[in-house]
């Protein structure tokens, strides 16, 4: 594995291991039946998510530029795989990125705000639930999209070796 590589796929776990613990309360809201016990949990974690201390957030936003940076550096060697993998891999990237700007930020301030309705908070907290999953979803298709790259690339070497052997008899 190149350090470009591991520059990808270091962030997107990392993310997807912060969004499967999310998922623990983001199911119940989804397709549960919402009970006040659910909607009190889910208050209370994603207060505590919210008030995480500034470190925490320069962490999590500093891993979103690596993995960027990670995606246009392997795009960078631009041959088909690298189009076709790593292009599509950025641009869900992107995706996931616009998703967290424009919906789980904003909604996570409208799930602490004492000075919102109960209803629509816990209204923005089911947005909320449900950006996380879409964001997972990206998340999983960027590493299945960096797996098939890896096998392509094996079995084109395969391929590459079984053809100069053939060459050489």
């Amino acid at each position: 594995m190149s350090f470009r590589q591991a520059a990808v796929l270091s962030p997107v776990s990392f993310f997807l291991g912060i969004l499967f613990i999310c998922f623990n309360v983001d199911w119940r809201l989804l397709w549960g039946e919402l009970s006040q016990e659910d909607i009190k949990d889910g208050f209370q974690f994603y207060t505590i998510f919210y008030s995480a201390p500034p470190a925490i957030k320069a962490l999590l936003h500093g891993l979103m530029g690596v993995g960027m940076l990670g995606l246009v550096s392997k795009l960078h060697k631009w041959d088909d795989s690298a189009m076709f993998f790593d292009g599509t891999s950025l641009g869900i990237y992107v995706f996931g990125m616009a998703v967290y700007i424009t919906v789980i930020v904003p909604m996570l301030g409208t799930t602490v705000a004492a000075s919102v309705t109960e209803s629509d908070r816990i209204e923005a907290m089911r947005v909320l639930s449900a950006a996380n999953v879409i964001v997972v979803i990206c998340l999983g298709a960027i590493l299945t999209l960096q797996a098939g790259q890896v096998y392509v690339n094996r079995t084109v070497l395969k391929e590459q070796k079984v053809s100069a052997t053939k060459k050489l008899q």
